[in-house]
Parts: C-alpha cells; structure tokens; sequence
C-alpha cells in the first residue's frame, strides 16, 4: 500500500528520463568534438603521404607509416626538449604545490590580517602589469635564458588558492583543534592531519599546475632564446614554423619527400601531448571529488 502510494523520483518520471537523455545526447556530442580533432592529427600522423595529400585521412589512419615518429625520434634536439618538459613541469608542479600550500594553510585559519592579504591576492586575478613590464622585470632579474623566468611568475595560481584555501576550511574544526589541544604544532597537524584530509584537492591541484605548464608556451617564446632550453611547446612551435617554410606541392624532379610537413606537424603534436595525457588515469580518482571543491554550500 506504502509502495503505491509513493511518489516516484525525479529520474522516473518521463520528464527526469526525457531530461537525462537530452543530458547524454549533449555530453555526446561535446565529446565527439573534443576527440574528433586529436583522432584526425593521430591519424594523419600514422597515415602516408599519399592519403594526407588526398585528404583522404579522417578519424582513421590510412596505410600505415610511422616514418614520421621515426624521424622525430631521430631528433636529438626534440628528446632533449621532452625531458626538459617533464623535469620542468615536475619541478613547477611540486615548488607551486608547496608555496601553495603554506600560503592556504594559514589563510583558511581566518587569521587577523587575513582580509587584506586575500585582497591583494585576489586582486592580481583581475589586474597584471602587461606583457612589456613583464618582460622588463624579468630582464631586470637576469631571469632571460634561465629556467627561473618559467617557474618564478606563476608559482602561485591565486584562483587555486583560493579554492585550497576553501577545501581547507571545509574540513572538521573540531579534529584541528583536538590535535592542538593533544599538543600538536602548526606544522606537524599539517603534514599528518590536514594533507591527508586534502588529497583530492592536491591531486586536483597538482593536475591543473601541470597541465598549465606542460602546455606553456608564451612565457618560453619571450624569455627563452637558448634552444638548449627549448620546451616541448616551443620546440614544437618552431617545427610548425619550418614545415610552412617546406611545400611539397612545389618540389619537383629528382626531389623525394619521405613525409610530409603535415605529417611531422601531426607527428609532433602526438608526441608532445601524449605524455601529458597519461597523468590523468593516475588521478582521475581524486578529480571527480576534487572538481566539485566549493561547488555545494552549505
């Protein structure tokens, strides 16, 4: 009797069903938009230059040829920039994970002073001197050709701060202050209580400061001139350059092309998006959690 009369949930209703396939309809979609593009430059990256000058390769790759992978590896100059990359944002990741870190600690304590340090934070977020004292600052530090200039200006991220700052003031004040009154210092609640409370949103975090710097490309074009220090980015920038420079079509005679500028082009992004690319099993665990951090109120 209880059963008949219960009302039936949202998602059993025929408007929730409707609503929930409108749902999978769009999320399908945006997703075939985001693959459509990275399977195309796959597959012409596998594809022979018959099939890439056709325009005949989609989502496919058409008769196999890795000739263009084997040429990149081939490139010292381009191994040399991918491990540069990943040292580089290894190194940024976890420096901007711990500055970040000891400046959200204190500040989700409310501390006196806290507002007016909040509001310079968040005030960079809206205003930034400009490309040319950028540049001048920089220069003026001795920073250009130095790896210090792709670290330093960007070790903070003050909207990943904040959002620190409001995972941390989420977790139970009581168990804080029953670790003080056991007697526990600042840093050692830190480290064994409040870490371990927080690893969706370092996880989280973390993902974000990485992918940033693994995708940086600007700050390389203008404060790096060594090819030395070249990241894959920018490396890749300059692959792309040169390629414009080579048209197949104007060759002629005894001139033979082994691959195509489109298929180094393709070859290239692969390899410089890849590696990045299979950091994100290892956290999607933690980012699911770590997303929705500020997202309900209560």
């Amino acid at each position: 009797m209880k059963a008949a009369n219960r009302k039936p949930s949202i998602s059993q209703t025929s408007g929730g069903r409707a609503f929930e396939l409108v749902n999978m309809g769009i999320i399908l979609v945006l997703v075939i938009l985001c693959l459509a593009p990275l399977l195309h430059i796959a597959s012409m990256s596998l594809s022979s230059n018959r099939a890439i000058l056709s325009g005949e390769v989609t989502v496919f790759p058409l008769e196999i040829n890795l000739e263009a992978y084997r040429k990149i590896f081939q490139d010292n100059s381009m191994i040399r920039s991918l491990l540069l990359t990943v040292a580089l944002t290894a190194g940024y990741t976890g420096l901007s994970m711990l500055m970040t870190i000891f400046a959200a600690y204190p500040l989700s304590k409310r501390l006196k002073g806290g507002k007016p340090i909040m509001f310079f934070i968040i005030f960079t977020m809206f205003f930034s001197g400009g490309t040319i004292p950028d540049y001048l600052l920089i220069r003026s530090l001795h920073l250009t050709n130095h790896l210090g200039s792709l670290l330093l200006p960007t070790m903070i991220n003050p909207f990943f701060l904040i959002i620190l700052i409001t995972f941390l003031r989420s977790l139970p004040a009581g168990l804080l202050e029953a670790a003080e009154m056991d007697g526990s210092s600042h840093f050692h609640t830190l480290i064994r209580i409040v870490l371990p409370l927080s690893l969706p949103a370092l996880a989280t975090l973390s993902l974000f400061y990485a992918v940033g710097r693994w995708n940086g490309f600007m700050d390389a074009l203008m404060y790096i001139t060594d090819p030395r220090l070249y990241p894959i980015q920018l490396k890749l920038y300059q692959v792309v350059m040169n390629s414009m420079t080579n048209d197949p079509l104007s060759m002629q005679g005894d001139q033979v092309v082994s691959v195509l500028p489109e298929g180094i082009k393709a070859a290239s992004i692969m390899f410089a998006t890849v590696p990045i690319l299979l950091v994100y099993p290892w956290l999607q665990k933690y980012f699911i959690s770590g997303v929705m951090i500020g997202a309900v109120k209560e």
